[in-house]
């Protein structure tokens, strides 16, 4: 048994699958006359093999999620197949070349050449070549090919990570749960453990290494514990648990259609972080009452170039018509820190979340912010959408988005396109700077959305993703509730209101806090939605206020932890 951190909570029992990927070596020598048939061979047997498996995925996609979703398997195939890619390998084996480097090299060929082409279909096949490469290269050295396409039913994936593009190909018929050696409650992986509603351990460290292929695993992501090979009372106690909280669900989805109001009255707006479009069922079936969190960099992930306008406003127009007249808040472009993209050849830098990120990249390359404004306003005709950008840190670039917003917003008007012109702009709140001059910054824009996420590790000055200082990251400490309570206050002053769309917004205990902060709208995974109108539905707002006085008083985190603790009794 052995723990991390909890991501996503839950309990799941089923098989592991451990996803290790193998370092592909390719040789540098070259070969004996004598050889090169073989090696002939080899090529051909390793593509016909990685064609089978593609068939494999492709009919078994056909039958879960239909012939539309199989179609990329298709193309997939095609590649494999692919004649000239047969005659540019066997060439070069025939020159000496042993078999994994003539195909490595024809793969990079190919590669390097589609990158050059202007035609975004075929740029777009750059990453369907390297995902067949790297199986025929595996297939070719005899390297198993390990893939989240392949998972069998009821599986525990176990990783060193996940990236946003493997928990995108996660399918739920089949993973039931994850753990991972790295991480943290704010990593990608765990939100979007959230997002899929995947009982998910991160932070364990020791994963990979104890757990084999085919282990049975327990994942108690309630008690934070991760069992390997239980004995059956072990198995009998979590079938039980597993049946309590399916029971505790049931429950609070009876919550889904009330309101989120105190025995008093005070109400509070609850809506949902969300990555796709996917995620809006998820959102209405928890009873959201909008999107306070629209992550637009999923969109522009796992791709070889940046979307196109009507790539973007499609995308957009899905989510305002998906959520029926509710409100949906896009974020703009949030890359950098710990999100990169691959065609975007961002710098290395020694700090990246104090680096080229978010808005300071989009000052530098404005084509990027104004071709993403302009989707945004189009998509606006067709829904409630609001404009929220991140890492603002001073009036000035407040005043330079809101100029940049104003100039789009004139080239459509010119262009006759049609749009809703009082689309409300606010910001994210996430720096020691932006809580400093909240007074100043709310005069320029309609509202706040507090990042608790980035807002806790700049505070605190604490890097939300080094392990050796993680019980330092701490929302619930003074100096970042203080910081809350002041954006806050600021808005009220100003006559405009503020939400949260970092994870602390999705914590119950931290909720009773918010709300006596006079926190007006929480924004969280769709999952926790229930959860917290059920404890703010239990309390009277006066008395919300009252706890929020007295932890406002306390001087350590521990005491603020104590006094949250009585008054839940």
């Amino acid at each position: 048994m052995f723990s991390g951190i909890i991501a996503s909570s839950g309990v799941a029992i089923g098989n592991a699958f451990v996803l290790k990927e193998v370092e592909i070596q390719i040789s540098d020598g070259v070969l004996d006359n004598s050889e090169v048939e073989a090696d002939i061979t080899r090529f051909k047997h390793a593509r016909d093999r990685t064609v089978e498996q593609l068939e494999a995925i492709r009919d078994k996609t056909a039958g879960k999620l239909g012939e539309e979703e199989a179609e990329v398997f298709e193309g997939h195939i095609l590649v494999a197949t692919d004649e000239e890619l047969e005659e540019e390998v066997v060439s070069a084996i025939r020159a000496l070349k042993p078999a994994d480097a003539a195909l490595n090299e024809a793969i990079q060929a190919n590669v390097s050449m589609l990158e050059e082409l202007d035609d975004p279909y075929l740029r777009e096949r750059v990453a369907d070549i390297k995902d067949v490469g790297r199986r025929m290269l595996k297939n070719l050295l005899g390297i198993p090919v390990t893939s989240l396409e392949e998972v069998d039913e009821g599986s525990i994936v176990i990783a060193d990570d996940l990236t946003p593009s493997d928990t995108s190909q996660i399918d739920l018929d089949r993973v039931w749960g994850f753990v991972t050696n790295v991480g943290g409650r704010t990593s990608h992986s765990a939100i979007m453990a959230r997002s899929l509603e995947l009982p998910a351990i991160v932070g364990a460290k020791v994963a990979t290494d104890r757990i084999q292929n085919g282990d049975r695993v327990v994942l108690d992501a309630i008690n934070n514990k991760v069992l390997i090979n239980p004995d059956a009372s072990a198995l009998d106690y979590y079938r039980t648990l597993q049946k309590q909280l399916d029971e505790e669900r049931r429950e609070l989805a009876k919550l889904k259609d009330l309101s989120c109001e105190t025995l008093d009255g005070k109400a509070f707006e609850v809506c949902a972080n969300i990555g796709t479009v996917k995620d809006v069922e998820g959102a209405d079936r928890h009873g959201a009452e909008g999107v306070g969190l629209y992550r637009t960099e999923f969109l522009f992930m796992d791709r070889t170039h940046m979307p196109t306008e009507e790539e973007q406003f499609e995308a957009y127009r899905a989510v305002a018509e998906a959520v029926n007249g509710n409100p949906v808040i896009i974020r703009t472009l949030d890359i950098g820190g710990d999100k990169e993209l691959p065609y975007l050849d961002l710098p290395q830098e020694l700090n990246p979340f104090l680096g080229w990120r978010a808005i300071r990249m989009c000052f530098d390359k404005p084509e990027i912010l104004n071709t993403q404004l302009r989707a945004i306003f189009r998509a606006s005709a067709f829904g409630k959408l609001k404009i929220m950008f991140p890492m603002v840190i001073s009036v000035e670039e407040a005043r330079r988005l809101k100029a940049m917003v104003g100039a789009v917003k004139a080239e459509l008007s010119g262009e006759g396109v049609s749009f809703d012109d009082n689309v409300e702009v606010g910001i994210m709140v996430e720096t020691p700077a932006a809580v400093m001059i909240a007074d100043l910054l709310i005069e320029e824009v309609d509202f706040f959305s507090i990042g608790t996420n980035d807002l806790t590790q700049y505070v605190l000055a604490v890097d939300r993703g080094n392990e050796m200082i993680a019980d330092l990251y701490d929302p619930m400490a003074p100096a970042v509730l203080r910081s809350i309570k002041r954006v806050i206050d600021c808005s009220h002053k100003a006559g405009k209101w503020t939400g949260m769309c970092g994870e602390m917004a999705g914590d119950e205990r931290a909720a009773l806090i918010l709300a006596g902060f006079g926190l007006d709208e929480f924004s969280m995974s769709a999952t926790s939605i229930p959860k917290v109108k059920k404890v703010l539905r239990e309390q009277r707002y006066t008395d919300l206020q009252g706890l929020a006085d007295q932890v406002l008083s306390q001087l350590t985190t521990e005491d603020v932890q104590a006094t949250l603790d009585a008054f839940i009794g």
